[in-house]
């Protein structure tokens, strides 16, 4: 009978062996890095994949028996850390001026959860500083953003055909000592048009803005079979300033390409879409906030909306590849971007007092993870009295002022449960500071089942006068009507949850 070893006696050997390891995953790894280094002098990708294949096939081949996954899955671990000690200490990251709150290293670090993890930051460079920066930064590979699309173009040695076709650059690679230009906002735009089913064949098209991220939009416009591509600039070196904008109110296709209405500025848009006619779609570039005035406006008047995160996503993707030398996968894209608008989209909830949206919003909070804000008890607390005490001294005009301001002191909130008061969609300027980044939904319950107590309103003007007059402006600001027709809350939330995407609650 084979003669077992006692438990003592395997630890010394594994511990004997380890040593072994340890040996040589040291020199496995310098070795890596040197292979780095020839790599990078000849201008070839960390990431084989056919070398890796390769190595994992001899793996299985020769493991002892029994042991040719394990042996795959270890080498699989070993050659993922590999590449990243080889890309240790290389750089990437966001080139601009000003960039306030990037969604970029956020998406970049996504990313890098269905590839490899890589180093992702910011570079705020001031313009007398880009060149020093450009040719001596210690980078790898950069996005670049406003205003420095254009102006990097100088210094790239190689530029692609898409950036040269376009004039603008966002993303460059450094290889072989040499800086190599492209041009991947193309492929972000242009996947958020398509997505969006906009009707660009034969469409008259603006666009707001002269810059790099404008010439891209013209690029797609026109590749998509816009009859005519109008540019907007303050000087109106494009042939059109604002001042002769109403000449294109036949336009049925709008861009914005400006920075007007971006984090932290918001509340702001360079044109009023309004007066467009014949307009249908409006596209912003900008992400931060996730509506801007401009979408917010252009919804009020029906309009298709589309902000820039579907385009950030999408380049951040395609230059990630650029920066690794490898593909990621597409479903990366869907997943990130709904990741991001989870986490950063408020959800509102308005309705008629006593509707349930505490509540409800008290019970989504926990569902979702979130912050639950309650607009009433922001109000009491800024006055320093109760709603009904601000009503009987300051009269109805008195508490909408207030409650205007709270509502503007949330404009730059992200990712939480907003609950407001039922007269909040009387104001106008309500909608605006509350859409930016909010996805509004109605929780509408009939009026038999609504509380009257201690409503300062309901108290003076029956409620369903009150109801009629504002059911209305519910309908018009909502992006999600719920029903509130039974005493269970939880039916509720995963109903909203449901339409919504997400998972369901078991209980409240």
């Amino acid at each position: 009978m084979e003669k077992r070893m006692t438990i003592e006696e395997a630890r010394a050997v594994i511990n004997q062996q380890d040593e072994k390891i340890l040996e040589a995953f040291g020199k496995r790894m310098a070795a890596a890095r040197e292979i780095a280094r020839n790599k990078e002098e000849q201008g070839l990708p960390i990431y084989i994949p056919e070398r890796e294949q390769e190595i994992l096939q001899r793996m299985h081949d020769r493991a002892p028996d029994g042991l040719a996954d394990y042996a795959v899955a270890l080498y699989e671990k070993l050659m993922e850390l590999s590449r990243q000690y080889q890309r240790e200490g290389k750089k990437y990251g966001l080139l601009g001026r000003k960039l306030g709150h990037s969604f970029s290293p956020e998406i970049h670090r996504m990313l890098g959860t269905w590839s490899e993890a890589y180093d992702y930051g910011i570079f705020q460079v001031e313009p007398e500083n880009l060149e020093e920066f450009i040719l001596h930064g210690d980078w790898a590979g950069l996005n670049v953003t406003i205003p420095y699309k254009e102006m990097v173009m100088a210094w790239c040695d190689e530029i692609s055909p898409e950036a040269t076709r376009i004039g603008a650059v966002n993303t460059l690679v450094r290889r072989q000592g040499k800086i190599y230009g492209y041009n991947t906002d193309y492929t972000g735009f242009r996947k958020t048009v398509e997505e969006s089913h906009a009707t660009v064949d034969g469409a008259k098209c603006i666009v707001l803005g002269s810059g790099g991220a404008s010439k891209t939009v013209v690029a797609v416009l026109k590749d998509l079979g816009a009859s005519e591509v109008v540019v907007v600039s303050r000087d109106g070196k494009t042939g059109c300033d604002y001042a002769g904008i109403s000449s294109h109110y036949d336009a049925r296709i709008l861009v914005n390409t400006t920075p007007v209405g971006m984090y932290p500025d918001t509340g702001k848009s360079a044109v009023y879409p309004g007066t467009f006619p014949k307009l249908e779609w409006v596209f912003d570039v900008i992400y931060n906030p996730l509506r801007t005035n401009l979408l917010c406006q252009a919804k009020r008047s029906d309009m298709q909306v589309f902000n820039g995160l579907k385009m950030l996503v999408a380049q951040a993707r395609a230059s990630a590849e650029l920066f690794l030398g490898r593909e990621i996968p597409k479903e990366a894209l869907q997943n990130i971007e709904r990741k991001l608008q989870r986490e950063k989209e408020n959800l509102v909830l308005i309705g008629m007092p006593g509707c349930g949206k505490s509540t409800i919003g008290a019970a989504l909070a926990e569902a979702m993870g979130k912050e639950l804000i309650d607009m009433d008890s922001l109000i009491t607390e800024r006055a320093g009295k109760s709603i009904p005490e601000i009503f009987s001294e300051r009269g109805e005009e008195g508490f909408r002022q207030i409650e205007m301001e709270v509502a503007e002191s949330l404009r730059h909130e992200t990712g939480k449960i907003i609950a407001c008061g039922g007269g909040v969609v009387t104001r106008e300027e309500n909608y605006y500071a509350l859409a930016e980044n909010g996805l509004l939904v109605f929780i509408d319950r009939a009026i038999g089942e609504l509380p009257t107590d201690g409503r300062p309103i309901s108290q003076t003007v029956s409620l369903a006068k009150i109801y009629a007059r504002r059911l209305p402006l519910y309908q018009g600001w909502c992006d999600i009507q719920i029903k509130n027709d039974t005493d269970s809350v939880t039916a509720v939330v995963n109903s909203l949850l449901h339409i919504m995407g997400e998972g369901g609650i078991d209980h409240v």
